[in-house]
């Protein structure tokens, strides 16, 4: 494979895991989320990399740097590196959203299929790529 060519909406509408990594270039790394309502990524902060997210399907809250901002399908949102920022699943719905890392910030391949799995798995970026 060169590149990573699909239907990002399909895939990311699709996906049930609350993180699973797709592609991990050099520079960008492609993550499928899913966050049940009232489920968060929890408070972080990268000091190295800045970060996009885009909703595809539900609703919920971004908190960057203490400013609340309410989402909702279709929103992408910008967090710049070295913001204090935190995602919530709001609503009646599971909240599904890509997230790109620039630089990577997990392992290629990674699959926590809860927010528990993650919480408790400390792995980082190691250096390899998907390719």
């Amino acid at each position: 494979m060169k590149g990573f060519v699909a239907n990002i909406e399909e895939l990311t509408e699709a996906n049930n895991d609350f993180r699973r990594v797709l592609y991990t270039g050099h520079n960008l790394q492609l993550v499928l989320m899913a966050l049940r309502p009232g489920e968060e990524i929890g408070e972080e902060i990268h000091d190295d990399r800045d970060q996009f997210f885009r909703i595809e399907t539900g609703e919920g809250e971004i908190w960057i740097d203490g400013v609340c901002h309410q989402v909702k399908a279709d929103d992408g949102i910008i967090v710049p590196q070295g913001a204090r920022h935190n995602v919530i699943g709001r609503g009646s719905e599971p909240m599904r959203l890509y997230t790109i890392y620039g630089p990577p910030e997990h392992v290629d391949g990674t699959v926590h299929k809860t927010c528990a799995e993650a919480q408790a798995s400390h792995e980082h970026f190691d250096g390899k790529t998907t390719e």
